[in-house]
């Protein structure tokens, strides 16, 4: 696995299909310690972290269960069963919350790209350390009884649910990107 910082950032990919054990306490700091230094305009540190494993995610899973009975009451015991699992997809969740705070200078989208830019590095942690991660959202994330149950205030957002573990099968290849399909020089040259 690469550990230098351009082999991480050129080499990440998402790891969909996960299992476990979960990463260790150690890696887990790790982890944590890299959304940390995210970037951040005025240091407001617009975020916070649930982590979930084990009955914690079978609990989510309740929740998003109860979530998706209330749009769909005649749901099927299938589909229902399916949003029961979804957190069970890997050992360990994170719940990346967005916490919108009054400042002059740093409008709320600026605060939810904070907490986006320390999922960014969450991401690129668990790939450094050879975990297999994944980031996620979906109607769940703007549910407002998933807000409710996961003791959320009115100035706050779900950015991703983040899912860490061990890549169940190979990694995926991504293909490399022409930078010139992307990256343009301004004014365009004549």
């Amino acid at each position: 696995m690469p550990v230098d910082a351009i082999s991480v950032l050129h080499q990440r990919v998402s790891v969909p299909r996960l299992t476990g054990p979960a990463p260790t306490l150690e890696q887990q700091e790790t982890i944590f310690q890299a959304a940390l230094r995210a970037p951040d305009h005025a240091y407001l540190r617009p975020w916070r972290f649930l982590v979930m494993q084990g009955e914690q995610l079978e609990a989510l899973g309740e929740l998003f269960g109860r979530a998706a009975l209330a749009d769909t009451p005649d749901l099927s015991a299938d589909t229902l069963a399916r949003f029961q699992g979804l957190p069970l997809r890997a050992p360990l969740l994170i719940v990346a919350i967005s916490c919108h705070q009054e400042h002059p200078k740093v409008p709320t989208i600026e605060q939810d790209l904070a907490c986006g830019a320390a999922v960014s590095n969450m991401l690129l942690a668990a790939h450094a350390l050879g975990l297999g991660a994944v980031w996620r959202t979906g109607a769940l994330a703007y549910h407002p009884l998933v807000k409710r149950g996961l003791g959320m205030a009115d100035n706050e957002q779900i950015i991703a649910f983040l899912y860490i573990g061990h890549p169940a099968g190979e990694r995926k290849q991504v293909p490399q990107l022409n930078v010139d399909d992307f990256f343009q020089p301004w004014p365009p040259q004549a």
